[in-house]
């Protein structure tokens, strides 16, 4: 499925669901954020908990989680992206080679991998999905408050034809 369709046909979607504006657009917003965790399994889960919590509307999180696995090829970008980030903030420093990470098989079935590469690039996500999810926030509170004055402009037109 490419991106543009995957817009239109959960844009749609979410335009069509009856809640205020910015509890939709908060949807957006954690579904998004929480999309570019590392927490594979998790992320939906995690939408519907905040959205629970900030009493934003559920359906638009779990829509908008699924946003970040179309860009499944780019993930592993973002990911070395979100662990540099982490690193630095946890460690004051950039960190070294990626390549030079050696895990054996054991070292990724143990509590030192999380300490030495997920909580890195779960800081790191954090940094990078905030920007991303403010963003979606407004841009999509705009566009569903200019569907919804569209919306009734035209109903009021078509009335008023009548």
């Amino acid at each position: 499925m490419n991106l543009r369709r995957w817009l239109r046909e959960h844009s749609l979607k979410l335009l069509a669901i009856r809640d205020t504006p910015g509890a939709i657009a908060g949807g957006v917003a954690i579904g998004i954020f929480c999309g570019f965790t590392p927490l594979f399994g998790f992320k939906t889960v995690l939408a519907i908990f905040f959205a629970w919590v900030t009493r934003t509307n559920i359906i638009a999180a779990v829509l908008a989680t699924t946003l970040p696995d179309l860009i499944i090829p780019l993930m592993p970008f973002f990911y070395c992206w979100e662990y540099q980030i982490g690193y630095m903030v946890l460690n004051g420093k950039w960190p070294e080679r990626l390549r030079e990470l050696h895990l054996t098989r054991s070292e990724w079935r143990n509590w030192k991998m999380f300490l030495r590469v997920v909580f890195p690039t779960l800081v790191g996500s954090l940094y990078c999905g905030t920007p991303i999810a403010m963003i979606s926030f407004f841009l999509m509170r705009g566009i569903i408050v200019r569907h919804r004055l569209k919306k009734q402009m035209a109903g009021e037109g078509h009335i008023a034809k009548d």
